[in-house]
């Protein structure tokens, strides 16, 4: 109901004006100019504000313009902060590939990963899990946890302990290809933040493909 009578008096308002308004916003819009030619009018309107009471245009101005360069440091900021971490991870990976590459068995390739990943982002454990049919626990965080292939985020205290041995913060899964048979490449965190589904999966992907090509070989 009060929405209604505000739009009334809102209409009323404007049938009551001595011109139409929407007339006069669509030529300053095509006139930008407009106030370059009367100056004097910056400085004569006033635009109620939240604190100030009321403010010149000129001042309000002046407010949006620092306002948007704020916006804009700050967007650099973040796209300085992403590049950093970018440029991290491609090296990370450029190294990690040379000394995987030079495993020559599993079980090297499972230490050098292991003391990789931890050494560079302190992840409390990093294990390569193969399931079997026959282990239900396993099998069910294969076919719920892993449907789309990966998953970030938190799990129950019986599926943490079936992984890692002990309950943990956070989690990376993801499948291994089918050319392994079912093998979970599996990072935990004890930080309940650090993994969660809005985070993107480009170093687990890049280190997920890696280990598609080497595990068959070795």
């Amino acid at each position: 109901m009060t929405e209604t009578v505000a739009t009334e008096t809102e209409v009323k308002a404007r049938m009551d004006a001595p011109f139409d308004e929407q007339i006069i916003r669509e030529y300053l819009l095509d006139n930008p100019d407009f106030f370059s030619r009367y100056p004097e009018l910056l400085l004569a309107m006033v635009l109620p504000h939240g604190e100030r009471g009321t403010v010149s245009l000129v001042e309000k101005r002046q407010e949006l313009l620092r306002s948007r360069v704020n916006q804009l440091e700050e967007e650099i900021t973040t796209l300085m902060s992403m590049a950093t971490r970018n440029e991290r991870i491609y090296r990370f990976n450029t190294q990690l590939c040379r000394k995987l590459l030079d495993c020559e068995d599993i079980g090297e390739l499972r230490q050098v990963l292991t003391a990789e990943l931890k050494g560079e982002f302190q992840f409390s454990h990093v294990r390569l899990i193969t399931v079997h049919d026959i282990d239900s626990e396993l099998s069910t965080i294969w076919h719920k946890r892993l449907k789309q292939g990966y998953y970030f985020g938190r799990l129950t205290r019986q599926e943490s302990h079936r992984l890692f041995g002990t309950e943990v913060g956070s989690v990376s899964l993801a499948r291994l290809s089918e050319d392994n048979g079912q093998v979970i490449f599996a990072i935990a965190s004890e930080d309940v933040t650090h993994f969660h589904p809005e985070m993107d999966s480009m170093l687990l992907e890049q280190v997920r493909q890696l280990l598609d090509h080497l595990l068959p070989k070795l």
